[in-house]
């Protein structure tokens, strides 16, 4: 089986998990904003993550599909309200949920999904998991949130100043994206009953994909995808500093870092030719495409000490589809 169908797979049954959850909730205009996004699709990456790292650590998949879901639940939460503070209007392929029912009910749409993540995951305990699991699997969670929106404040910030540093950029998208992928490998073990050393593994192997997978989502956005409402360059037109661009502003002679600023500042469709000449001037697009390949690399090599298993051998196709991924 690859990847794909083992995402496919482990999606049916997550979705099942997130819609009993959320069938029960009233109004049902609220119900319906909150089961828009989770029912649009999505690759699910982390509960996948999460029930492979339980099974490679010897745990059965039933005792991980409510962990599993509430990462898909967090996950659309900080979706819909990223999607209201950039005022997105496109989402997988359809209105974003505050272009369809306003921002106040997106507002409340999110909490509520941030809501039913703990409901969800605190009802492990009736799949015959621990109180002890559990706990340990809520502080991380908890920690991840707090982190998520640590590196939203943080992402916002970049928006005024060109002195991000290469460092500074790792620890935001760590922050925002790699911090929900490193808990989702870690609760995973916790869950499946992996030993402290393993589950250092999956912590390690999580932050490494986490942080390749926002590298991969950069240069995805600088390619664009019309299906998904991104023109291409968008990132550009928008000024965003991503790894490429805050490698191509370190690396630049004064001169070309002076026009690069002049570009960036446009926000105009016209500069993305001239933009994307400096930034192949300085390699910052292989730069960040080698850096992403590096930390699979390093994540791969991690779960080498996991016992031999089907699991395993799907961690490192699925690090390997990150980078292989075009959407």
């Amino acid at each position: 089986m690859d990847i794909v169908e083992i995402l496919k797979l482990y999606s049916e049954d997550v979705d099942k998990e997130i819609s009993k959850t959320l069938s029960t909730l009233q109004p049902d205009t609220l119900r319906e904003a909150s089961e828009y996004l989770t029912e649009a699709g999505g690759k699910k990456i982390r509960p996948a993550l999460a029930v492979l790292s339980c099974q490679a650590v010897g745990g059965s998949t039933d005792k991980a599909l409510k962990a599993a879901a509430s990462l898909e639940l967090i996950h659309t939460f900080s979706l819909i309200h990223d999607d209201i503070m950039d005022n997105d209007d496109m989402r997988r392929g359809k209105p974003a949920v505050h272009k369809v029912w306003g921002e106040p009910l997106a507002i409340l749409t999110g909490d509520t999904l941030f809501s039913k993540a703990y409901e969800i995951l605190i009802r492990t305990v009736d799949d015959n998991v621990s109180y002890e699991k559990v706990i340990d699997s809520l502080y991380l969670l908890v920690d991840a949130c707090i982190k998520i929106c640590e590196g939203q404040v943080q992402d916002m910030s970049f928006e005024d100043t060109f002195d991000v540093t290469s460092e500074e950029y790792m620890e935001m998208i760590y922050n925002k994206t790699g911090a929900l992928i490193t808990v989702a490998t870690s609760m995973g073990g916790i869950i499946g009953g992996a030993t402290p050393e393993q589950i250092e593994v999956l912590r390690t192997y999580g932050k490494n994909v986490g942080l390749a997978f926002q590298i991969q989502d950069d240069y995805i956005d600088l390619t664009g995808d019309e299906s998904i409402g991104k023109p291409v360059g968008s990132d550009l037109v928008e000024g965003k500093k991503t790894l490429m661009v805050v490698t191509a502003l370190e690396r630049a002679s004064s001169e070309d870092r002076d026009r690069f600023v002049e570009l960036l500042e446009a926000h105009d469709e016209s500069i993305i030719p001239e933009a994307m000449d400096i930034l192949n001037k300085y390699d910052a697009i292989e730069y960040a495409k080698d850096t992403a390949y590096n930390y699979i690399d390093e994540a791969k090599k991690a779960v080498d000490i996991l016992p031999d298993s089907d699991a395993r051998k799907s961690l490192c196709d699925l690090a390997d589809y990150v980078l292989s991924r075009s959407i």
